[in-house]
């Protein structure tokens, strides 16, 4: 019986110590992703915390889907393009959908419905580089394994 107790203890301790590091992820995004916006134009919405922690697990989750092998730059790319899509999907329910009009692009050439556009996404995929680090360090800061990364080639495995 002790050793089904210790059993669920330590499947109940290995579940809230991935809800607090996907927490924490989440959290340290969203609030980084806040501050970028600060830093850009001076203010925020509450609503860029949930937004910029999706695309922080989202950014993250490059490294647990595709091999550490994956050049740094493709990676900012893909980062880039979850971004853009998620703020686009954002944009459509809280600027278009509630009409909290939290932003507005029309003004951007190649914007898609005042949501998204070319600009911006050139900016998220500079700004992913630093995101991917730092993600990957909060997970090392788990116990995860260390972050390694080559810039332009598929670096070879060890």
């Amino acid at each position: 019986m002790k050793y089904i107790r210790d059993i669920c203890s330590s499947r109940e301790e290995k579940a809230m110590k991935q809800i607090f590091k996907i927490l924490s992820i989440f959290l340290l995004g969203g609030i980084s992703y806040m501050l970028v916006e600060v830093a850009y134009k001076g203010k925020t919405h509450w609503t860029m915390l949930i937004v910029g922690g999706i695309c922080f697990l989202l950014i993250g989750a490059i490294n647990e889907i595709f091999p550490w092998e994956m050049p740094l730059a493709l990676q900012c790319i893909l980062g880039g393009l979850v971004t853009t899509l998620v703020e686009f999907i954002a944009g459509c329910i809280i600027n278009i959908h509630l009409g909290w009009d939290v932003w507005d692009y029309s003004d951007q050439l190649f914007n898609i419905m005042g949501q998204v556009c070319l600009l911006f996404f050139f900016y998220w995929v500079v700004l992913a580089g630093p995101a991917i680090i730092y993600e990957d360090y909060i997970r090392y800061c788990f116990g995860e394994e260390k972050p390694h990364y080559t810039l332009f080639r598929w670096r070879k495995k060890s």
